[in-house]
């Protein structure tokens, strides 16, 4: 077999092994799992970034747009506690005639959050399980914004949120998924921990309000292949 022979030979096997990987590879258009993490609250009565840290647990459904983009819906229920005697520093009893507080607020609360939000998925590469198939990576960090609403157990109401997050996915098999992301969930409330503009100040839009943040390890699974068959005729 001389040099042109092997050349043509180890070109088809290429040819052959692209294919393979594009219908391997299979695009997806669905997947589903379900995340187990932390949450907590900032506001009135928790300024610490991770203070009074509650678990967090969710399922999840994505749609895949392509390698790149897709939109995520989750349902998350989490727990979100706050003490005054470590974070606020203004008392709203007993203000004098200057409008300054003279003695301190003892205040606490404990309120389970369940948070309905649809995300968009921005992936910094293209992502697939195929390492550099069509410049896909196992690995990528992604970024996520979208609109959610928040039922808050303390107080039994319903408040509109903006999720905004990072993370990093990885692709375990052709069907599993690992991800870990960190959303912070501004609110268009200020009665999370169930104070109302305790200072007398009321905010617009997002300033002033609550808000939580969630951080969740997430095991997902592909399902519902893009014409599976396609390559194979």
């Amino acid at each position: 077999m001389n040099t042109i022979h092997r050349f043509i030979m180890i070109l088809s096997l290429l040819t052959i092994n692209a294919s393979i990987l594009a219908q391997d590879d299979a695009d997806f258009r669905m997947e589903v799992g379900g995340s187990i993490g932390t949450s907590y609250y900032l506001g009135d009565v928790n300024t610490k970034l991770y203070h009074h840290v509650g678990p967090g647990i969710g399922v999840l459904w994505r749609y895949l747009f392509d390698s790149r983009n897709d939109l995520k819906t989750t349902l998350t229920l989490g727990h979100v506690s706050g003490n005054s005697d470590v974070s606020i520093d203004y008392y709203p009893a007993n203000v004098n005639s200057k409008g300054v507080s003279t003695s301190p607020i003892n205040y606490s609360f404990s309120s389970q959050v369940v948070d309905l939000s649809c995300v968009y998925e921005i992936n910094f590469w293209p992502y697939g399980y195929y390492q550099n198939y069509i410049g896909r990576k196992r690995l990528t960090p992604f970024l996520q914004l979208g609109m959610g609403f928040t039922y808050i157990g303390e107080n039994k109401s319903v408040t509109a949120n903006i999720p905004i997050g990072l993370g990093m996915k990885y692709r375990l098999t052709k069907r599993l998924n690992l991800a870990f992301d960190w959303a912070i969930h501004f609110s268009l409330s200020d009665k999370i921990d169930g104070l109302d503009a305790p200072i007398g100040i009321r905010g617009e839009g997002f300033k002033n309000k609550d808000s939580y943040q969630m951080t969740l390890l997430t095991l997902s699974y592909n399902f519902s292949p893009i014409c599976p068959n396609c390559n194979k005729n």
